[in-house]
């Protein structure tokens, strides 16, 4: 079996032969517009709010025109009886003026511009975060993602590329470099962890014989490691504590100890029969734009936090290299330690996004208040994330960031409109302003204001869309600019 090819891609070169296992609607592309479409009719908590609240408004500006028609057709008229004067041409009853105010008042109120406040302005926003690789999932993630003050990175495959290398091999027991690789790659085969495909990889090279794992003695523990027979050796490859849980035994001998300081290694072990017999020591290359996006999380004053399942030695170096405080990294956690991590952090007051690639984040990421998934990641955190990395870059964290802040403040811009205009609008229309200034809204004005006042907040949420150039872009769009 070859790779999966997305409905839409291109090939520059040569010849590819693909066979179509779904239909239109089941491809990748018609599967992020549904839940592109999905999102958008997903309701920020603040959306029902203003819901509320224009229900009973409408009984609000009902009672008031009731009150208006009451007032200009008994008392008004007599308290202020310029009034009449200023409204000769319309006959200058007080029956006339009061139906007038009356009609005025419900004409110019607008629940609409209430109603259409919230939803114009995630409209917006979710669709301006498609058009930049964001797939977020409604309303109340933008509403949510508003709040953050803390981001927890995974390390391998979010920090980092997620394609390790095989730096070193290191033996002992009369096996050597070759059979080891051999051996370890018959069984990470078997899994799709990073550090495993690239085990897979490196026995895949000419000269490494090619192993077979017996049938049903395969065994994958997330996170720590897997084992299974071959060429009737129980083999197990993982972290030191799991191929020691193997056989009972945990020491490590003197010779497959490095000898050189490379924190920023993952040191994977391999056990034969019980015993530890090997490392094999991966590196991987930590992505390009990680340190500015933990700079920019920090500018807005957002903590951040890294957790990994490797070694802590390992995830401190790469750490220090992008700047996220020692105090702040975890090494050694468990999948189900992440999501617990997330919790504490919680507990503790903190608004949490977690950030991650692989079945190991799952946990953690339906956990954490938004989980943000890379899009090279696998399905399993996709599907739980809230936020959806498409481009599969880090500066999106921040955009992700920067976008719900926008959009929430297009919200609170568009009710303030709402409110204002309804507060304004209403006491006018209802001839507040006529004793004094002769000033007085007609039927007809009234509808031609309340008109205006909708368009407003729909063309201030509009004026979003010009926050797609601040987001940040590819790197081969930024060379073409």
């Amino acid at each position: 079996a070859g790779d999966q090819v997305a409905a839409g891609t291109v090939n520059c070169d040569g010849v590819l032969t693909i066979e179509v296992v779904s239909s239109g609607g089941e491809t990748q592309v018609a599967g992020i517009v549904r839940m592109v479409e999905s999102a958008q009719q997903r309701e920020a908590p603040v959306q029902r709010l203003a819901d509320e609240v224009s229900g009973k408004f409408v009984y609000g500006v009902m009672g008031a025109s009731a009150a208006t028609f009451v007032f200009w057709s008994t008392v008004g008229t007599k308290l202020f009886p310029s009034v009449l004067a200023s409204a000769a041409s319309v006959g200058s009853a007080p029956l006339l003026i009061a139906l007038q105010m009356t009609a005025s008042v419900l004409v110019v109120a607008c629940p609409c511009a209430l109603g259409l406040a919230t939803p114009t302005a995630v409209l917006v926003g979710t669709a301006l975060g498609a058009r930049h690789g964001l797939l977020i999932r409604g309303g109340d993630i933008l509403e949510k993602a508003n709040t953050l003050d803390t981001v927890v990175f995974d390390k391998t495959g979010t920090l980092t590329i997620g394609k390790p290398v095989l730096q070193e091999t290191r033996t002992t027991g009369g096996f050597s470099d070759i059979e080891l690789i051999a051996l370890a790659g018959a069984v990470e085969r078997n899994c799709r962890h990073p550090l495993a495909l690239a085990i897979t990889e490196a026995a895949t090279k000419a000269e490494i014989p090619n192993y077979n794992v017996q049938d049903g003695t395969f065994k994958q523990e997330p996170g720590a490691g897997a084992s299974a027979t071959v060429n009737k050796k129980v083999v197990s490859v993982g972290t030191r504590a799991f191929v020691s849980a193997q056989g009972g035994d945990s020491s490590v001998p003197k010779e497959l100890m490095s000898t050189e300081n490379n924190p920023g290694r993952t040191p994977v072990y391999v056990g034969i029969d019980g015993k530890i017999v090997g490392v094999l020591e991966m590196q991987d290359e930590i992505r390009s734009d990680a340190a500015e996006t933990i700079r920019r999380l920090h500018a807005q004053n957002i903590q951040t936090v890294m957790i990994s399942g490797d070694r802590l030695e390992t995830a401190q170096a790469v750490g220090k290299l992008i700047g996220i405080e020692e105090k702040f990294i975890y090494g050694g956690v468990r999948p189900e330690g992440k999501a617990e991590l997330v919790k504490d952090l919680q507990k503790s007051g903190k608004r949490v996004a977690m950030v991650g690639d692989g079945i190991n984040d799952a946990a953690a990421l339906a956990q954490a208040d938004i989980g943000i998934a890379m899009a090279g990641g696998v399905g399993a955190a996709s599907e739980v994330a809230s936020i959806v990395l498409l481009g599969d870059r880090l500066p999106q964290v921040v955009d992700a960031i920067d976008l719900s802040k926008a959009t929430f403040n297009k919200i609170k811009q568009n009710l303030g409109w709402a409110f204002g205009y309804n507060l304004i609008g209403i006491p006018i229309a209802a001839g507040a302003l006529l004793p004094a200034y002769g000033i007085a809204l007609t039927p007809s004005v009234a509808g031609a204001i309340m008109g205006f006042s909708s368009l407003g907040v729909m063309g201030n949420s509009l004026l979003l869309k010009l926050k797609g150039r601040e987001l940040s872009k590819p790197p081969e769009e930024e060379n073409k600019a």
